[in-house]
């Protein structure tokens, strides 16, 4: 491969990974905040279940939403692999396994859901179940779907810290989206560990998660500046 289709594969690369991490952070709010949050009535299992009945199809469109997430993270973290190769192979296997992993609990997780819909389909055999066992059953399962997302959260501080100590030495992207990336991924880190410790302050953990919105600006950056292509080159010579 020549010089020009090096620079070129590396700056589409580039772009490519912002525009697909972009839309998904256009998608995944509404997926996993919004509608939950229409939906869902914490400790009222009646109304929560009513309100999954009578919005079914918003319900599953959340479905549809998250399995877009977790497809596109997929593709994410091979094209920010291949970005940040350079700068270390073996940080970089980290930074991707600990994606993946992340990824892959997101579609696990998703199970969680379609339970939910199976105990509301008034299936014959669950006749078993008095309703209020089966809204119970159904607020349950919700709230290990908002569990799970603690766990995954870990996975994704670890992937923003590594990635974004990657960033910073890369000499090939601005520092500045690098900085936020760690400081995202300790947002991450301590929002999960804080409501698993100390669950009674939830909101003060999720107030600091909201900072990780700072992630953002890695796409941001690799849309609108790119790749410093002569910097990139030089860490490519150096690791090969």
């Amino acid at each position: 491969m020549t010089t020009k289709e090096n620079i070129n594969s590396i700056q589409t690369t580039a772009k490519i990974t912002a525009v697909l991490i972009l839309v998904m952070a256009v998608i995944a709010p509404f997926s996993m905040l919004y509608i939950p949050s229409t939906l869902v009535v914490p400790g009222d299992a009646a109304t929560t279940a009513h309100n999954i009945m009578a919005s079914e199809g918003l319900f599953r469109l959340g479905l549809v939403g998250d399995s877009i997430v977790f497809l596109l993270e997929l593709v994410i973290t091979v094209l920010l692999y291949g970005l940040l190769k350079p700068v270390s192979k073996t940080l970089s296997l980290v930074a991707a396994f600990s994606r993946l992993s992340m990824a892959v609990i997101q579609g696990i997780n998703l199970l969680n859901q379609f339970i939910v819909l199976l105990l509301l389909s008034g299936a014959t055999y669950l006749a078993v179940f008095a309703p209020d066992q089966l809204q119970a059953l159904v607020l349950l399962f919700l709230n290990a779907h908002a569990t799970v997302v603690l766990i995954w959260g870990l996975f994704f501080g670890i992937h923003l810290l590594v990635s974004g100590y990657l960033i910073y030495k890369s000499g090939y992207i601005s520092k500045i989206p690098g900085g936020l990336l760690i400081i995202a991924g300790f947002c991450y880190l301590i929002q999960s560990f804080g409501i698993i410790l100390l669950p009674q302050n939830a909101a003060l953990f999720t107030s600091i998660g909201s900072l990780s919105f700072l992630e953002v600006a890695l796409p941001l950056w690799l849309l609108i500046k790119g790749v410093n292509v002569a910097q990139w080159e030089k860490r490519v010579a150096e690791s090969a």
